[in-house]
């Protein structure tokens, strides 16, 4: 039991071993990198985008990538995936595989969310005080810039980004285009799309901005409006997704011999299973149509 046991767990092992030889490798290289450069690249690198598929995420989040350390997570997540399939077999522990990913990835994305929600919030101060300074005489880089001190998280950390970016050389108007792509946002797009106006072909750049504000504003406004009138719609996609999984707690509390008694037969350990993943699929589903609302 137990060679058959390590023998299952030996591809998971090799690939974690292969991931963190693989970052060891980046990392000593980087750190080779920065003695040649100097002190002075290190306090721009974390707006850099990294070669890590997951950097994207992470920045989206709010989380500083330059001290983030995947290793204790994936080590943590090594022995869950051990422990569960010495505790309860190769089901639980497939389970235990596949849903702390996912675990994570839903847990980044409602910090995404939550965070870009905030961010949309604050840019009509930044934009009322980039409009003030404008009509006091200031250039129009000087004008957005300068409100960065005034701002609050998360608009701040976001605006810093494009701060290093413009000392760095970059253009503004290129600086802010890249920050409406990581964020994936159409109210910097379309902040980006008109200082990119006003740098090509000129305009009163102080106009453009108070437009962009009143629209902000409006759209803010019309989604609050929507919220409310799909309240009900969105109590009823709750209680759908959490009907299952109240049940699965009454009996666990009421009679927990039935449901593990279904677990310890092969056959009612697949159905176990085939439930859950109709479970996960069906609160997916709920949660695209609540998103599209």
């Amino acid at each position: 039991m137990t060679g058959a046991l390590l023998l299952a767990l030996s591809p998971l092992l090799l690939g974690v071993a292969l991931l963190l030889f693989r970052l060891a490798l980046y990392k000593r290289g980087e750190e080779r990198i920065l003695q040649r450069l100097g002190r002075a690249y290190r306090s721009v690198r974390s707006g850099k985008a990294r070669r890590e598929w997951f950097d994207p995420l992470l920045q989206r989040a709010g989380v500083d990538t330059a001290a983030f350390n995947p290793r204790p997570w994936l080590l943590a997540w090594g022995g869950l995936v051990m422990a569960g399939l010495l505790a309860s077999g190769w089901a639980f522990g497939l389970m235990v595989l596949l849903s702390v990913p996912v675990l994570g990835y839903l847990y980044l994305s409602w910090r995404y969310r939550l965070r870009v929600r905030q961010i949309i919030q604050q840019l009509p101060g930044l934009l009322d005080y980039s409009v003030r300074s404008l009509k006091a005489g200031r250039t129009l880089n000087d004008s957005v810039l300068g409100g960065i001190d005034g701002t609050r998280e998360p608009l701040r950390s976001a605006m810093e980004r494009v701060r290093r970016n413009v000392r760095l050389g970059v253009a503004l108007e290129v600086a802010v285009s890249e920050l409406a792509e990581l964020y994936d946002q159409d109210e910097m797009r379309l902040f980006a799309l008109g200082l990119r106006i006003n740098q090509q072909y000129g305009g009163n750049a102080s106009e453009l901005m108070e437009n962009l504000i009143k629209l902000i504003r409006e759209r803010e406004q019309g989604t609050r409006q929507l919220k409310a009138l799909t309240g009900e719609t969105r109590v009823t996609a709750w209680i759908l997704g959490a009907l299952p999984l109240s049940m699965v707690g009454y009996f666990l509390l009421g009679n927990p011999g039935y449901l593990l008694g279904m677990w310890r037969d092969s056959q009612g350990q697949m159905l176990l299973l085939l439930a859950f993943a109709f479970q996960a699929l069906g609160c997916l589903v709920l949660w695209r149509m609540m998103r599209s609302l």
